[in-house]
């Protein structure tokens, strides 16, 4: 079954359907991306993937497609199935989006707590 001709960037964080300017896939690096690009398979996925890194809502988009059970394309920088076996790994998660922000923000807290108090501009003598 071929996958369907949509960009993932068209589909809003209410699953609507319309992308303002307020919503994190307006902000996505594949907005403007071929759909064939992002929904391809073997070989190929691993270039589509590499779009993603860096992507400022890379988070945003990962936890749409694990939350909506998105079943093609390129998502967060994961292939449908590397998604599919993390949903089977994590049955019990309920909401993804609120599971990868609080890991995104206890990262961020993390590496605040280990930087150098003076952000690293000490010397040495």
């Amino acid at each position: 079954m071929p996958a369907p001709r949509v960009r993932w960037a068209d589909w809003g964080e209410d699953n609507i359907g319309v992308v303002d300017k307020g919503t994190w896939g307006a902000r996505a690096l594949c907005r403007s991306a071929d759909p064939d690009a992002l929904f391809c398979e073997s070989a190929v996925q691993s270039q589509a993937k590499a779009l993603c890194t860096g992507c400022p809502v890379r988070t945003e988009c990962l936890a749409h497609a694990l939350d909506q059970k998105i079943e093609h394309g390129i998502w967060g920088g994961m292939t449908e199935r590397e998604r599919r076996a993390l949903l089977r790994r994590r049955p019990t998660v309920i909401s993804w989006r609120r599971l990868l922000e609080t890991a995104r923000i206890e990262h961020n807290r993390q590496a605040d707590e280990n930087r150098e108090p003076d952000g690293g501009l000490s010397q040495v003598s």
